[in-house]
């Protein structure tokens, strides 16, 4: 009998700072929690702007930040002197005080390609505990998330939930630049697993990504059906 995804639990928050005090205050808990019990904690975040009040927020908690290990669910391929890289993102809106003792585990290698760079970068996330404490994800209004992108070349291979690949390179009509993105088993092992949506307008497509029968070309719905052994929470303010 085939495992069953259980229901997403969606947060409904009155500001975008709320959610944001919110979602920082629960992936906190869970990596101080993950400290205490195996003396350290992995997290996996999302670049884009939508995440930048959750990042400063928890920035500010007051956790061993020493023994946390911090990557991106996905990057565009650029260097961090872009101001498209999400990891120069990462820094400056997460990695600042006690945070920047945490260690950032990049995507971004210095390569002409993705491709060029995904032995390396298979290897680097081999060696990372798994599963992750805490993964938060983003959702564009196009259902895209992380580097799953509607009509993106290696889709079914980010999206294949028994590959045993890390990492997929990634190009899209979605996208500016080529990327590379964790792949499915990798973010929705996670035994905290967020989807930070934001607007009126992602709200509606994360709803129409949960019908049956709804159209093919939302990638979240990937991360929505996936099972769990617990539900998505799903944090959304207007």
């Amino acid at each position: 009998m085939d495992a069953i995804a259980p229901a997403p639990v969606l947060h409904r928050y009155q500001t975008r700072e709320a959610l944001a005090e919110a979602l920082a205050t629960g992936v906190a808990a869970v990596l101080a929690g993950a400290i205490a019990t195996r003396g350290s904690a992995t997290l996996a975040v999302s670049g884009g702007s939508t995440p930048k009040r959750f990042l400063e927020r928890l920035a500010e908690a007051e956790i061993d930040w020493r023994n946390v290990r911090i990557t991106l669910v996905d990057e565009r391929w650029v260097p961090e002197t872009s101001e498209r890289s999400n990891a120069a993102m990462l820094r400056r809106h997460l990695l600042q005080n006690g945070a920047a003792e945490a260690r950032f585990v990049p995507l971004y290698l210095d390569a002409p390609t993705p491709e060029d760079a995904l032995i390396d970068l298979g290897e680097r996330f081999q060696r990372l505990a798994r599963p992750f404490d805490a993964a938060v994800l983003g959702m564009g209004a196009d259902g895209h998330t992380a580097s799953f992108f509607p009509g993106a070349d290696n889709l079914a291979a980010a999206t294949d939930p028994t590959t045993n690949k890390p990492v997929v390179a990634i190009r899209a009509p979605g996208a500016d630049e080529p990327r590379v993105t964790l792949t499915l088993p990798l973010l929705v092992d996670a035994r905290l697993l967020a989807l930070h949506i934001e607007g009126e307008e992602k709200l509606a497509v994360y709803e129409t990504a949960l019908e049956d029968g709804a159209a093919t070309d939302l990638p979240v719905r990937a991360v929505l059906r996936a099972p769990r052994d617990e539900p998505l929470n799903v944090f959304w303010a207007p």
